[in-house]
């Protein structure tokens, strides 16, 4: 996702995307636990993401 799509997300938006994606980082950190995945950059990607989605949240509660 780029920071134009995540700064139109609302708050509810928000907080689900980062549900999603912290599953979606658990899941990968178990498979690369158990055998290595293709391409483990996907790991520190998904770690990223989680971070911008975060930050905006924190964004708009503060605002309001």
């Amino acid at each position: 996702m780029k920071n134009v799509e995540i700064k139109g997300l609302s708050v509810v938006e928000l907080n689900e995307k980062i549900g999603q994606e912290s599953e979606t980082l658990r899941k990968l950190k178990f498979a690369h636990q158990v055998s290595a995945i293709e391409n483990p950059m996907r790991i520190r990607e998904a770690r990223k993401l989680i971070a911008r989605l975060k930050t905006e949240l924190k964004a708009k509660e503060t605002q309001k």
